[in-house]
């Protein structure tokens, strides 16, 4: 089992239509592909690979940050971020709700010896400015050192609004800790919010951005932020296994991906405005969306078999309850999601019992 949903048989995957489990399922097209095809390669351990080089310094540049490192996926991104800000007995604050704490698997305490102090967050997924100043120790033998607050945005589809973001981040620099934040979705985060993106990035030291979410490229991210921190943090990726050879076709994979599917992440959220206004004038359940997700709780009678229906539609969604959480990405066009629209819409006519002269499965 997944954490979001049950994986599919390869042979299914000819029949789907719309893949709404997450962004990370994109494929990349035709002109992604050609891009990787004839991508500039050398040993980017040497420093050598081109496209590297471009892609580090182009997100560097985009966020206002000095230096850029790639690594092979976010988790390792965000590890290696650690490793640089923290050493072993160190303390890291981070929210309950945040990729960090939740789906890493403790590697930065596994790994590195950091301790991960959870946070309590707010609804808007934001951590309070007074909560992040009474986590930080004080100078005694008895407990960690804290070093190190991490904050993310996009969660759980929520941008978290700047004023939140520089509040948490003065909170934190008060007490002396520097702050890395995991901007897995972090375009989505300034689409959603209407602003650049270093009016983001400056509330943190350190900043990771994945390439294969939102903006559709098959794999890596980018960590972005000072000179000797990145130099830090590339030394850390050779540690964890990170270094690769003639990986300027990951990059210029990229490097596409920022100019030609950056500009449409806004039509990602616009979808799921949509997608959720229909499940909403359908009855199908408590709705909710925030920039690229929708999340639906329907009865608890339907979970698994609304997902078997949809299935055989060619409709992947998870499988988490009691919220359903589906994600609008690139590779859904208007077509799959009218088709989605309309086979959600089938099951619910067909099979809930609550609709006046209806029969349950």
């Amino acid at each position: 089992m997944t954490l979001y949903g049950s994986a599919l048989k390869l042979d299914a995957l000819s029949n789907c239509i719309c893949d709404l489990r997450s962004d990370t399922v994109t494929r990349p097209g035709d002109a992604m592909r050609a891009a990787m095809a004839q991508a500039e390669v050398g040993d980017d351990v040497y420093g050598e690979d081109p496209s590297i080089n471009r892609l580090e310094a182009k997100l560097a540049d985009m966020l206002g940050k000095e230096a850029g490192l790639f690594l092979p996926s976010g988790t390792q991104s965000n590890l290696t971020a650690l490793m640089a800000h923290c050493g072993r007995g160190d303390e890291a604050l981070v929210g309950d709700s945040y990729h960090i704490f939740k789906d890493e698997a403790a590697g930065a305490s596994v790994l590195a010896g950091i301790a991960l102090t959870p946070l309590a967050t707010q609804d808007d997924a934001s951590i309070c400015a007074t909560t992040i100043g009474d986590a930080i120790k004080p100078d005694d033998l008895h407990y960690p050192r804290s070093r190190l607050l991490c904050l993310e945005n996009t969660v759980s589809g929520k941008a978290i609004e700047l004023e939140k973001m520089a509040a948490a981040s003065k909170a934190a620099r008060a007490g002396g800790l520097a702050v890395h934040l995991d901007g897995a979705r972090f375009f989505n985060a300034i689409t959603a919010l209407g602003c650049a993106a270093p009016d983001l990035a400056r509330h943190a030291d350190t900043v990771s951005v994945c390439l294969s979410k939102g903006l559709g490229a098959p794999a890596g991210s980018v960590l972005v932020g000072p000179t000797t921190l990145i130099a830090s943090a590339r030394r850390h990726r050779k540690i964890l296994g990170g270094a690769m050879r003639q990986s300027g076709v990951l990059a210029a994979a990229g490097l596409f991906a920022l100019e030609q599917h950056l500009p449409r992440l806004a039509d990602d959220h616009d979808r799921a405005q949509q997608f959720a206004t229909a499940l909403g004038q359908m009855g199908a359940g408590a709705i909710s969306v925030a920039s690229n997700m929708v999340f639906l709780t329907p009865d608890m009678t339907h979970h698994g078999k609304l997902q078997q229906f949809l299935t055989s539609k060619g409709i992947w969604i998870g499988s988490q309850k009691p919220d359903i959480r589906m994600v609008l990405h690139g590779d859904v066009t208007d077509a799959a999601l009218t088709a989605t629209i309309a086979a959600f819409k089938e099951y619910f006519e067909r099979y809930d019992s609550a609709r006046p002269g209806r029969e349950g499965m």
